[in-house]
């Protein structure tokens, strides 16, 4: 399969419930980012977080060739990223990739997960 995806992509909207229920990690509250490889090369990845009411901070990833990782925003540290407080993200690669964000809300039985594609950012600095 050829390259396939872009070199940017943004997630305007991130929160990490603050608790959980049910046995951990499968039910614990997250927040993740599915990045998908398809490239002959591994994908160096870095993840900008902002936040509302502090400088952001990057973190980096790599994602192998023909690979996915998903990478949760709980486990991303130094900064750790507050929970319970909204934030957003900025991934870029220097490779083609695609991201999917998703969250799993435990703070009830209940539980809701959502699962959103990021959007993918184009033009001169991040188009594929």
């Amino acid at each position: 399969m050829s390259a396939i995806g872009h070199r940017t992509w943004a997630i305007a909207e991130g929160y990490i419930p603050p608790s959980s229920t049910g046995p951990e990690p499968e039910f614990l509250s997250h927040e993740t980012a599915s990045i998908l490889n398809t490239n002959d090369e591994p994908a160096h990845v870095s993840i900008t977080v902002y936040f509302e009411d502090r400088e952001p901070a990057t973190y980096q990833v790599t994602v192998e060739p023909r690979r996915t990782l998903h990478q949760r925003f709980n486990d991303l540290s130094d900064p750790e990223i507050p929970r319970g407080l909204g934030y957003a993200s900025v991934i870029a690669s220097d490779v083609p990739i695609v991201v999917q964000h998703t969250r799993l809300d435990s703070r009830q039985a209940e539980n809701a997960l959502l699962s959103t594609i990021a959007h993918p950012i184009t033009g001169s600095s991040g188009e594929h």
